[in-house]
């Protein structure tokens, strides 16, 4: 499927001149572009666009480029919306050293040999080949394989096609394959020996309960119980014993009725 630009373009062939760079951002110098959005303009030239020396982002989707020559200039360049167009030939990009992120999404790669120009850019984290919501893609899409072969090719990826989990570089996906390697060590170490006979994963009596260990604090604080329960134990002896005292002192009395007169 060849990409088409989106509705609104300003006719086949057209190019990028000054007046429109100016015209699209307010700026007076071309140098003094940091943002450019020129989507959808059927735009097949991009004309003096290398003279926007500081731009750092640049949407140009929905055109009909197929040649990116003035792109070597902008070394600034980071972020590169290049989906829907006419692109087979990536060589210029080459030469953007700061590029981070490029959608590359509905134009005409059809091999990984065509990406090889990209692999010096050490900051490339993102790259876009397939965009699935907006039914884009490339020749190269149709091998299934092409996502694990990006990540071998670009070791410093984070995303591909918008979706995280990528470049041999990222830590999920180093870890994946440590994980399948260590799998595929133990597969085999099992298969080349006997059977053996099933042992627990615990040592024995690991499930068994413990008794709990008791702070410090916690510890005083029963040893000051039991101090105080003494001692209401030996008041409440102390007590009874008065009381006996006294009711046998009350006994010992004679009874006054008993006298007579």
């Amino acid at each position: 499927m060849e990409p088409r630009a989106e509705k609104g373009e300003e006719g086949e062939g057209g190019h990028i001149t000054a007046q429109l760079l100016k015209a699209s951002t307010g700026e007076f110098a071309l140098e003094s572009i940091l943002l450019l959005k020129l989507r959808g303009r059927g735009i097949a030239d991009l004309g003096c666009l290398g003279e926007c020396a500081n731009l750092e982002w640049l949407d140009l989707s929905g055109n009909a480029i197929s040649q990116l020559g003035p792109l070597a200039a902008l070394k600034a360049l980071a972020v590169l919306n290049l989906s829907s167009n006419r692109v087979c030939s990536l060589e210029p990009l080459g030469s953007c050293e700061s590029l981070q992120s490029l959608n590359l999404a509905g134009n005409l790669v059809s091999s990984l040999q065509q990406l090889q120009c990209l692999t010096g850019l050490r900051r490339l984290e993102s790259l876009r080949l397939r965009d699935a919501l907006g039914r884009l893609s490339n020749p190269v899409c149709a091998a299934g394989t092409y996502r694990s072969a990006l990540g071998d090719m670009f070791p410093g990826l984070k995303a591909i096609d918008g979706e995280r989990v990528s470049g041999r570089g990222s830590e999920l996906y180093q870890l994946c394959r440590d994980l399948d390697s260590s799998l595929g060590r133990c597969t085999a170490a099992a298969a080349a020996e006997p059977p053996r006979a099933p042992t627990p994963w615990v040592e024995d009596g690991f499930w068994e309960l413990r008794p709990a260990r008791r702070s410090s604090i916690i510890e005083e604080a029963y040893r000051q119980f039991g101090d105080v329960l003494r001692e209401c134990r030996e008041l409440g002896q102390r007590a009874d014993d008065t009381i006996a005292q006294a009711e046998r002192a009350l006994s010992l009395r004679a009874d006054p009725s008993s006298y007579v007169f």
